[in-house]
């Protein structure tokens, strides 16, 4: 039972953390839940883990409807596009 419960815990975690996809060499797509305080930065801890010298955000974006906005789903989603710093 205590398995089965660790592991329902784990999977409705993940279901609410920002990933990170590589578009190019410098460029990232981070999708994630919206930010309470609606807040217009990335989110700063996958941003450092995959850019660890520094980001500029390009672009912000924040829809409803998950991430191909197909669902009718009222949560907010937030899309930043960063470059990593050299």
């Amino acid at each position: 039972m205590r398995p089965l419960l660790l592991l329902t815990v784990l999977l409705l975690a993940a279901c609410t953390e920002a990933t990170a996809s590589r578009v190019d060499d410098r460029t990232f797509r981070i999708e994630g839940p919206g930010v309470p305080g609606g807040s217009e930065g990335p989110n700063r801890r996958l941003a450092s883990r995959v850019c660890p010298k520094g980001y500029r955000v390009l672009d912000s974006e924040t829809h409803k409807g998950g991430p191909d906005r197909a669902t009718d789903d009222l949560n907010e989603m937030t899309v930043w596009t960063i470059r990593c710093i050299l």
